[in-house]
């Protein structure tokens, strides 16, 4: 019965169903406007250039560089783990959205337990190498040099400290963390950076005064006491 009201006031056939359609001529906005008048002359009304999120598609609308079409936080960078052997035991990409960076790691082949799990200062994952700060020191992945950000705090306030990995019975480990400690272009700078796993876990620096009356040595500080680095990384920025 609305129909056919709304047909008494619009006219009959089908004009009028058209003219329904669009709100009929007494219809608020350019959009029933429009719609009006091509039902007159037969011509198809063109799209809105309105997005059905809301959000402008016209030039010159802001949009976030970092972020994919499906409001996603976009892929920026990766690094493929390998052990000394050279071995790859799993990825690590580096998705950014705004200012907040998303590290999703996948690993395998690695013994059972809680890992620590960083970002170091240099691009380069050299099995038996030298540790820049002291060449006398020799190890893998020591050419990676220190956690990213190490000059300005103690462990775990670096940069690049994350959130420890937790491998299970099979080896394997599965772990997506957010930080916005650091900036992206940090990570890829000059010399690189690269991604970490040590041996062991990552104490965090939470050594109770009962047992260091003095605190936290300087091992500790630096490292959390993960122990030696099990896999390493070159974070290498995604193109294309």
């Amino acid at each position: 019965m609305n129909v056919g009201i709304r047909m008494t006031t619009c006219g009959f056939g089908a004009a009028a169903l058209i003219m329904i359609l669009a709100g009929c001529a007494s219809g608020t906005g350019s959009a029933g406007s429009e719609a009006a008048a091509a039902a007159t002359s037969g011509e198809t009304p063109e799209p809105s250039v309105t997005s059905v999120m809301g959000v402008s598609d016209s030039p010159g609308s802001p949009t976030s560089s970092a972020s994919s079409a499906d409001g996603r936080a976009s892929l920026v960078a990766k690094a493929d783990l390998r052990d000394p052997s050279g071995a790859e035991i799993g990825t690590v990409d580096f998705a950014v959205d705004g200012t907040i960076v998303t590290i999703t790691a996948e690993v395998e082949g690695l013994p059972a337990g809680f890992k620590g799990f960083h970002i170091h200062a240099i691009g380069k994952c050299e099995p038996n190498s030298a540790n820049p700060a002291d060449p006398s020191k020799v190890g893998d992945f020591l050419s990676a040099g220190g956690h990213l950000g190490a000059g300005s705090a103690a462990h775990p306030g670096h940069e690049g400290d994350l959130t420890s990995l937790q491998v299970r019975e099979d080896g394997s480990a599965e772990l997506v963390t957010t930080t916005d400690a650091f900036d992206i272009a940090g990570v890829l700078d000059a010399d690189g950076s690269a991604v970490m796993v040590h041996a062991g876990p990552d104490n965090f620096g939470n050594i109770p005064s009962r047992y260091a009356p003095g605190g936290p040595d300087a091992d500790t500080q630096a490292t959390g006491d993960s122990g030696g680095r099990a896999a390493c990384g070159v974070v290498e920025e995604v193109t294309g």
